[in-house]
């Protein structure tokens, strides 16, 4: 038997969605989403969720060192925050007038706009 190979899950935010944490320990804080991990369900955002990473020298990092880093947050401590009410806000999918899915905020019921046009 062929096993199927079953693609990852579509997820409530993507890259350039302004986003709050709803929990762990940047609870509260707002920012940017620069990347998503779709395989292993998290996102990198902007500024939140500090690391320091140990470097060894090299030709980029002279000196080495500790830099700073942000790690990946889990998926599910995200929440779009909807740009008409800067508020966090639930995700649903529904149909727009071309017959697409679009993503619209459960809160206030207005599409979100995407980014890429």
């Amino acid at each position: 038997m062929k096993k199927k190979i079953q693609k990852p899950a579509k997820f409530h935010v993507k890259s350039g969605d302004l986003v709050k944490v709803i929990s762990g320990d940047d609870k509260g804080k707002t920012g940017t989403i620069t990347s998503v991990e779709r395989e292993k369900n998290r996102a990198i955002v902007e500024g939140l969720n500090k690391v320091s990473r140990h470097v060894k020298p090299s030709a980029q990092t002279p000196n080495g060192g500790i830099i700073p880093q942000e790690a990946p947050i889990h998926i599910s401590n995200l929440m779009l925050v909807d740009p008409a009410t800067n508020e966090a806000t639930r995700i649903g999918r529904r149909l727009n007038e071309n017959g697409k899915l679009q993503r619209y905020s459960k809160k206030t019921g207005e599409f979100i706009p995407n980014k890429n046009g």
